[in-house]
């Protein structure tokens, strides 16, 4: 690391509006918070059952919820909410409203983006199909649904509205891809949730743009192999950048999981 990087400073706009201080390469400090949005309505419906296990895999890429850390509280967006695979991770809080079917005394259940709820074209927007554009809907995991409402209604009106996601540790990234193509899943993003831009550094390279693939995966078509690896990554909420320095050693190989020790806040 040069003293530039280590010293570099840049603005960057918050959800909120306000303008905050981010510096790079020191995890210590959380210049940017992001914050909750107001409240907004929509409706959500469920999938799967109650052990969850039809939400594994998903559009976004991360593959066992359980072992990655998103548990059973997960949901599906519509194609107006999930922005491409850009709100991959972003976290909501949702509660049942105006509905006989709401369970009384509960106020929200939060849950995370980590799937598609493709539109239907066969039916109608306010007849199955919920998931529509320009519609906005969550289809949730079932144990997340019944938090709040009861199965049997199937759908059900909802107030939501974003928040921080909280996760433990640092970013964690998914390998895949070979000596000349990297394909790196980005998971375990606190903050906002979401990623709009990423770079890798190997140890003897400068920094290489990567190119959204789908979801939460990053490409770049570098030959990388043998060297320690490090990234930068931009939230696209709050547009803050993190460097998180020497995630994979040198000998770091596809299939596996690296971690590292700093995160959005």
């Amino acid at each position: 690391m040069n003293v530039s990087e280590k010293h570099a400073f840049r603005f960057s706009e918050s959800f909120s509006g306000r303008v905050a201080l981010t510096i790079i390469g020191r995890p210590s400090v959380a210049a940017v918070v992001y914050r909750p949005s107001p409240w907004a309505l929509a409706h959500a419906t469920f999938y799967g059952d109650e052990t969850a296990s039809e939400t594994m895999g998903g559009a976004c890429g991360y593959g066992n919820l359980f072992s990655n850390g998103y548990g059973i509280d997960t949901a599906a967006l519509s194609t107006t909410l999930f922005n491409n695979g850009f709100a991959c991770g972003t976290c909501y809080q949702i509660k049942c409203v105006k509905s006989p079917w709401c369970y009384s005394g509960v106020q929200f259940t939060t849950v995370t983006a980590t799937n598609l709820c493709p539109p239907n074209w066969a039916k109608d927007t306010n007849n199955v199909g919920w998931c529509n554009p320009p519609r906005v809907h969550f289809d949730m995991s079932k144990p997340a649904f019944m938090k709040i409402a009861q199965w049997k209604a199937g759908i059900v009106p909802i107030m939501y509205r974003r928040v921080p996601c909280i996760r433990r540790g640092g970013l964690r990234f998914y390998f895949q891809g070979n000596g000349y193509w990297l394909l790196v899943y980005v998971m375990n993003v606190g903050g906002g949730g979401d990623i709009a831009k990423m770079w890798v550094k190997g140890s003897k390279t400068g920094w290489i743009s990567m190119s959204h693939n789908w979801g939460a995966s990053y490409q770049a078509f570098a030959t990388l192999m043998g060297q320690s690896l490090s990234f930068k990554i931009t939230s696209y909420t709050s547009k803050e950048t993190i460097i998180c320095w020497n995630v994979a050693p040198a000998n770091w190989n596809v299939g596996l999981t690296y971690k590292s020790n700093v995160n959005f806040h």
